[in-house]
């Protein structure tokens, strides 16, 4: 890890420790779920170079089976978060399977159609109750003593899940896979030249992807006690694609920090009503013209070091 690196990973776990002090800790749990959300599809497109529109599927997947598994199986809050993450991971097996061996459009295409087929099926499944979603979510103990009831213990056991999550990726990038997924990215036919089996790298970024992000849906489900449609429509989809370019697409950091301006726009910026989304959309224009790399992209340029 360089230096510029460590620097940002001691002020994030910094401003994880101190900010609930000053900020309400369930908006902290639901930038850090969305941030390990957006962490995982950066993985995908920032470097793999894959573009879905449909990771809200994994998102949803995830959400559904942890709450389903906590309320009705009555499942330890650990394993029904597991539960959670390993049906995310067995859909982007599947998914995977159908959609790795395209490129481009056609890839961002075929996961958006996909996706759209998991929202009808949510929408009309028994188990996840249609439009009212399941409500009701117990956080149970965790390990069978610790209270998640309690704000703390919860907070404590979200900031774990997402650092855990953010650490797994972070040794992703910087492992040999990870560079020959850089590799893929920058020219595929290169890669493939040089002997890589380019279709199995694509196909396990995905499936690392789709596990992250269903980590993420099932632990925003149990902090919420609620999972909904909203986590599996496209337009979440839509939304962590913004997330990742907002905070810079291909680094580290980026996703993190773009997820945090999302939320908080959507915090703070709810009692606009029906102006909300013309305040986000000139927010983002101005983002967009002012950052091209994304913040953290344009931090790194300036500083001609990694983040």
């Amino acid at each position: 890890m360089s230096r510029a690196q460590q620097v940002a990973l001691a002020a994030m776990v910094a401003f994880f420790a101190l900010a609930p002090f000053a900020v309400y800790p369930v908006f902290l749990m639901k930038l850090m779920c969305f941030a390990l959300f957006a962490c995982a599809f950066n993985l995908l497109i920032g470097f793999g170079g894959l573009l879905s529109f449909g990771h809200a599927m994994f998102l949803g997947t995830a959400g559904y089976v942890s709450a389903h598994a906590a309320k009705v199986w009555g499942l330890p809050t650990e394993l029904a978060i597991a539960s959670g993450t390993l049906a995310a991971t067995l859909l982007g097996v599947v998914t995977g399977l159908l959609a790795i061996r395209r490129q481009g459009i056609y890839f961002a295409m075929i996961t958006l159609a996909l996706a759209q087929m998991m929202f009808f099926f949510y929408l009309q499944a028994p188990f996840t109750n249609g439009e009212d979603g399941i409500q009701s979510v117990p956080r149970g103990r965790l390990l069978g003593f610790i209270d998640l009831d309690g704000i703390w213990a919860m907070y404590v056991t979200v900031a774990v899940v997402f650092f855990a999550g953010f650490l797994v990726v972070y040794r992703a990038i910087h492992s040999p896979f990870g560079q020959v997924l850089k590799a893929i990215r920058e020219n595929e036919p290169r890669a493939l030249s040089l002997g890589y089996d380019v279709s199995r790298y694509k196909f396990l970024a995905f499936v690392l992807s789709a596990a992250l992000a269903g980590l993420a849906g099932a632990t925003k489900a149990i902090v919420f006690q609620l999972a909904s449609l909203t986590d599996v429509h496209w337009s979440m989809s839509g939304e962590v694609v913004l997330m990742t370019l907002l905070g810079g697409m291909g680094t580290v950091f980026g996703p993190v920090v773009g997820a945090a301006i999302i939320i908080t726009m959507e915090n703070y910026l709810a009692q606009l009503g029906a102006w909300v989304t013309v305040a986000q959309g000139a927010i983002f224009v101005v983002c967009v013209l002012t950052f091209r790399r994304g913040v953290v992209g344009e931090i790194a340029h300036y500083l001609k070091k990694p983040l």
